[in-house]
């Protein structure tokens, strides 16, 4: 199940398309970027992938592969397949024997790409076992028309005659006309600046009406005024007559001539249909290609389960659009596993949640539409039968649903037909209503959808979900990082610890009286306060370890790698005093917080500690010994 409906605008699908269609060279490749639609087959996506991965790789090595001449001449071969007495025109001769020679180069490309060394290529290679190539065609239609797509005076030896003669008749025609103005000329019938013209297909000379019994001719036409005549000689005439007949035995030479070439495809039908159809592909997985060349897509680990396990993802859409401003897109680490299925993104509003849900949601079905998507090489993808979305305000004037009725609507929906292979995306979970009712329901919902061990990823700022999902197996926290000092989003996606939504100090900078936001923080209540400062301050500790990690060049981590060699080889212990050294079980606070946690484990310069049901792992430097353990 694929919900809602209009799915593909909500995600930007259809703007994939758009960019896909456009890298197409014919309406064989365009149709079929229209027809592309969402697989839950392994099978056909992981050939879908791999095709488009070859192809990636044959414009990456800036290969020769053919792109001219990818015309769709299924139309003509329709028409001659339904009515035996129609034949092919000499422009779909032409076509139709360019693109035969295009398919013939497309398939000798990937026939030598297959007895390459390497052995390139082979799922495109695949693709060409069953299609028949038609070199008797193409020299046949190569024998019988010139480079201006008109039929050759060789093309029958009858034609080679007629045209032949054609010519001699033109030039009797040209002769006798001469003679006759010239003669005209000589009585003075007509002025030496006379100008033979054309009435009704026939040349004349134009007369004064009173001479016109004096030139043996056919009256054609007449001036206005009645004082002009247009006669055409007799010799003219004759010679004329005689063209015409001439032309009408070259059309009707050349027709058979066209006709004998469309009975000769006439048994190849099906052939030449399977032929172009494997054109359409080729010119799909093409673009499908180019565009992913253009997004920096690839094929990860494709495994038949259903996982997220995405390194360095970035939302293909606002990578364009930010490349166009001369700007980078920020990635993310998604992680959606057996262990967690359910990811809970909380963090400051604008601070990417959204774009967050938008990207897993965009990335999968691109991937099981057979595209290739921008992560990084060591990512590993899955498979999912049902993708559940809820995003954007789902108000509808027709239905008169509120927004709340309609997220409501939704999770009905989802509740009753989620399951173990079912990708749910929520966003602002529970939002729209009294927040304690609301989170209460979300977090019935949230349970639902766990027990069902469903996959998803839910976006929320509501408390009670974030300690939910610490204290229940297989839903884990994620907070979009935020730097609280110049108060801006950094598009980072943290996963195993939720987020702060930063609201008193954004309050605080753009410059909220104080008195407002102390009240405020006492109506919200102490414990309140002390936890969304904790969230802060692991975020900060999280992004002090991510800058610290930067900060370090390779030259620096080999002379890291060495020193930890010497002390391995001479091991020095250095102990804190027994009574400020911390230990499992003791009671800490983050510096400059109030917030007081329990150490449940030490794993070298880092302590993993819990502030409630909220568990962390921050640097043991950043705390603060405030009980020992008894």
């Amino acid at each position: 199940m694929i919900y809602p409906k209009n799915l593909e605008q909500k995600i930007g699908i259809d703007a994939v398309r758009q960019f896909i269609t456009e890298k197409c060279l014919c309406t064989l490749g365009e149709e079929q970027v229209i027809n592309m639609s969402f697989s839950t087959n392994y099978t056909t996506i992981a050939k879908w992938l791999e095709q488009t991965s070859e192809f990636s790789q044959i414009i990456r090595n800036k290969e020769d592969f053919p792109t001219d001449f990818f015309y769709d001449v299924r139309d003509s071969i329709q028409r001659v397949e339904k009515d035996v007495t129609t034949w092919y025109s000499e422009e779909e001769i032409s076509n139709l024997m360019n693109s035969l020679q295009t398919i013939h180069k497309i398939v000798t490309f990937l026939h030598s790409a297959k007895y390459n060394a390497n052995r390139k290529y082979p799922a495109l290679t695949l693709m060409t076992d069953e299609i028949k190539l038609f070199p008797s065609l193409v020299e046949k239609a190569s024998s019988i028309l010139d480079k201006s797509c008109q039929v050759k005076d060789n093309a029958s030896r009858r034609l080679a005659e007629i045209r032949k003669d054609k010519g001699e008749a033109a030039k009797a025609v040209a002769r006798n006309l001469q003679n006759a103005v010239r003669d005209a000329q000589k009585a003075g019938l007509i002025g030496k600046d006379t100008q033979v013209s054309r009435r009704d297909g026939h040349l004349v000379i134009p007369i004064d009406s009173a001479n016109k019994r004096k030139i043996k001719g056919y009256v054609h036409d007449g001036s206005g005024s009645g004082k002009t005549v247009f006669i055409e000689p007799e010799a003219v005439a004759e010679a004329n007559n005689r063209l015409k007949e001439l032309e009408a035995d070259e059309r009707r030479e050349v027709v058979r001539i066209l006709i004998e070439f469309t009975n000769l495809t006439r048994p190849h039908i099906a052939d030449l249909k399977r032929a172009y159809h494997f054109m359409g592909e080729m010119d799909f997985i093409r673009a499908k290609a180019l565009f992913a060349v253009r997004i920096n897509g690839i094929k990860p680990i494709f495994e038949d389960k259903q996982q997220v396990e995405w390194q360095q993802a970035i939302h293909p859409l606002l990578h364009i659009q930010l490349l166009q401003q001369c700007k980078q897109a920020h990635p993310l680490d998604i992680s959606l596993n057996k262990e967690n299925r359910l990811l809970i993104v909380s963090g400051a509003n604008a601070g990417g949640k959204s774009l967050c849900l938008k990207t897993v949601a965009l990335l999968q079905y691109m991937l099981q539409c057979g595209l290739l998507i921008p992560v990084h090489a060591s990512s590993r993808a899955g498979i999912f039968e049902d993708i559940l979305v809820d995003i954007g305000d789902g108000q509808s004037i027709e239905n008169s649903l509120s927004t709340y009725t309609a997220h409501l609507t939704n999770m009905k929906l989802f509740v009753e037909n989620c399951h173990s292979k079912t990708l749910i995306l929520i966003d602002e979970f529970g939002s729209g209503t009294e927040p304690q009712i609301g989170g209460a329901i979300a977090e019935t919902l949230l349970d639902r959808f766990n027990r069902k061990r469903s996959f998803g990823v839910i976006t929320t700022h509501f408390q009670n979900l974030k300690h939910f999902a610490y204290e229940t197996d297989g839903i884990i926290n994620g907070a979009m990082l935020y730097n609280a000092e110049r108060m801006q989003p950094l598009y980072r996606l943290s996963i195993g610890s939720p987020g702060s939504s930063f609201a008193i100090e954004v309050a605080r900078r753009i410059g909220l009286p104080e008195d407002i936001i102390v009240d405020s923080s006492t109506k919200i209540g102490e414990d309140f306060i002390n936890m969304d400062n904790f969230l802060q301050s692991i975020a900060r500790d999280k992004l002090y370890w991510e800058d610290k990690r930067k900060e370090i060049t390779e030259s620096e981590a080999a002379e890291a790698s060495k020193l930890n060699k010497e002390k391995t080889d001479k091991p020095i212990k250095e102990r804190s005093p027994e009574n400020t050294r911390i230990e499992k079980g003791d009671s800490v606070k983050l510096n400059g917080q109030n917030a007081v946690g329990v150490v449940l484990e030490i794993q070298g310069k880092q302590a993993i500690i819990a502030f409630g049901s909220l568990k962390s792992t921050v640097a043991s430097e950043r705390l603060t010994l405030v009980n020992k353990k008894r």
